[in-house]
């Protein structure tokens, strides 16, 4: 019995000898594992992963962890991918930095925002055929420094990456031959021709402007030969007032071309804009060239200049204030220029947010807010905060009533007056036929305005914060126009929003047209027709006569607003 069991523990371990050597001689000719696609959505976290499978596959999408592929037991990894797209991760991206032998790697990293830094460093020997592509990334720091000897053909490609650039090799057992590494790098299009309202050229090179020939080069060894047609005026989306605006042309040019020298060099950056187009009406003033104008010259705090085309020097006497605060230099005339203007950077043409009268704070650096805080230091206005009633006991709220002169005026003003000086409001009732300054002055010290709207009530930017702000709607006027021209961009100033719509009865039309006339039961059939057979009826006949008991619920709620 003795004899049998030592003979039964002998065979056991031979036929394991024997699978094991089978096992051993036989693995380098069995076909390759199947492919392993791992795929990692948003809010999933993994620490440490192991690959072992040729023929890998690793997409991360949305990830907001921390995923270290730390793998030091994958022998001859092959045909190995990652794909980060979309990701926001605050922490570090180590891939594969122990992989032996990997080959066919790549990595492509998409709309990707991490804070944080991503490592592709391969501590391997015989790394071949590795690509990076990066695009659309804001990133902080690369390090595909491969630490390895002998790594060829390794390209790197960066499209539209505002990131720090990757550092290639920098840990490098033995550097990585430059003649090894492909290395592009695509930029952004000097010009941005995609937003809706304007288009603009930043051009972070030398540039040289020729007014003569309203020409505009940006000049570097890198660029490639590419043009543009620019107007540089705010409303590219209304055919009919780009045709008063002067065209300018945007080239990238390299050494080799002909271009022309420059007879006057600028060691600050260039900002150039129309004051064509609706320059002269109040609201476009505003909507089309002063905010673009602050979020694209603002940044430079001073540093910056002007250059102003198709020019009306009664526009720039009118915001010569606000011009001043915008750039320490004077303003010059381009197209007169026969000179040759060479500066270290330009923008041809402004940035503007596609809503009227607003900044977007995501996009730019600042908020239609800290323009009308801009505004109020120009001007030297004093008050920021309107008055809150219920602690001013003895001082009565200032009420400004915008009048106008020629359409869309209130006929009975008197009555108005006298019906809001009962509910307690000391009542102001301007046109605005002084200087600028002094009209600011006057708006500031008013705790509540009110105006048909029009073009008039463009100055509710120099109102205090929390000032009410009541927009008076005639026959015509939709609430959809209300709120994107004055309604939402005072809501944005920090503005108490009212608004009164006339009955037919109060509009002067129902002299002229019939109670159930199309002008009345059905607006948007003359809005149809274009803006011109639409303005001259809502816009250029149309007068007011409040019906002030029926406007005075609305003063009432404007006093509780100030009181809160």
């Amino acid at each position: 019995m003795h004899e049998k069991k030592k003979l039964g523990y002998g065979a056991s371990i031979c036929c394991l000898l024997i699978v094991f050597c089978f096992c051993s001689l036989l693995l380098p000719y069995l076909g390759p594992l199947p492919a392993l696609n791992l795929q990692v959505s948003m809010g999933v976290g993994l620490n440490k992963l192991a690959l072992k499978a040729t023929n890998t596959s690793q997409k991360i999408f949305g990830g907001k962890h921390d995923l270290g592929l730390m793998s030091s037991k994958v022998v001859d990894s092959t045909n190995v991918s990652f794909q980060i797209e979309k990701s926001t991760s605050n922490q570090n991206y180590d891939l594969g930095r122990s992989i032996k032998v990997p080959k066919n790697v790549s990595l492509e990293i998409v709309n990707s925002t991490s804070k944080q830094q991503y490592y592709w460093g391969l501590s391997s020997k015989g790394t071949k055929n590795m690509s990076l592509e990066i695009e659309n990334s804001t990133s902080q720091h690369y390090d595909w420094g491969l630490s390895s000897t002998g790594s060829k053909n390794v390209s790197l490609q960066v499209e539209n990456s505002t990131s720090s650039l990757p550092s290639s090799g920098q840990h490098a057992e033995k550097p990585i031959e430059e003649n090894e590494i492909n290395v592009t790098k695509k930029t952004q299009p000097l010009c941005n021709t995609g937003e809706p309202r304007t288009d603009f050229c930043e051009i972070k090179m030398n540039v040289r402007i020729d007014g003569n020939s309203a020409s505009v080069f940006a000049v570097s060894s890198q660029t490639e030969n590419s043009s543009w047609s620019i107007k540089p005026y705010g409303r590219k989306d209304d055919p009919n007032t780009m045709r008063y605006v002067r065209k300018w042309s945007v080239k990238s040019a390299n050494g080799n071309q002909e271009i022309p020298k420059c007879t006057i060099t600028h060691n600050v950056p260039a900002v150039l804009f129309s004051t064509g187009g609706y320059i002269g009406n109040h609201f476009h003033d505003f909507t089309d060239v002063l905010i673009p104008l602050f979020i694209t010259s603002r940044p430079c705090n001073g540093q910056v200049q002007l250059l102003v085309s198709d020019k009306r020097p009664w526009w720039i006497s009118k915001f010569q204030e606000v011009l001043k605060r915008l750039s320490k230099y004077d303003i010059i005339d381009i197209d007169k220029e026969q000179q040759v203007h060479c500066f270290p950077s330009a923008t041809i043409g402004l940035k503007r947010h596609p809503k009227e009268l607003s900044i977007d704070p995501l996009k730019h650096s600042y908020s239609i807010r800290d323009f009308t805080k801009f505004l109020r230091s120009t001007y030297s206005l004093k008050r920021t905060k309107a008055i809150k009633t219920k602690h001013s006991q003895q001082k009565s709220p200032r009420l400004l009533i915008i009048s106008r002169k020629r359409t869309r005026t209130f006929t009975n003003i008197e009555e108005i007056s006298r019906m809001a000086r009962s509910l307690g409001y000391e009542v102001i009732v301007s046109d605005a036929d002084m200087s600028l300054p002094e009209f600011a002055e006057l708006v500031n010290s008013c705790d509540a305005l009110m105006g048909v709207h029009g073009a008039g009530l463009t100055n509710m930017v120099f109102l205090p914060e929390n000032a009410v702000f009541i927009q008076i709607l005639g026959i015509g006027m939709t609430k959809g126009m209300a709120m994107d021209t004055f309604g939402d961009p005072a809501k944005g100033m920090r503005l108490k929003y009212l608004e009164y719509d006339i009955d037919k009865k109060e509009s002067t039309l129902i002299k002229e047209y019939p109670p159930d006339h199309v002008v009345f039961t059905d607006p948007s059939s003359i809005r149809k027709q274009g803006w011109v057979a639409y303005g001259s009826v809502y816009l250029d006949k149309q007068n007011i006569n409040l019906d002030v008991n029926r406007f005075k619920p609305t003063l009432l709620k404007a006093l509780k607003l100030l009181h809160h």
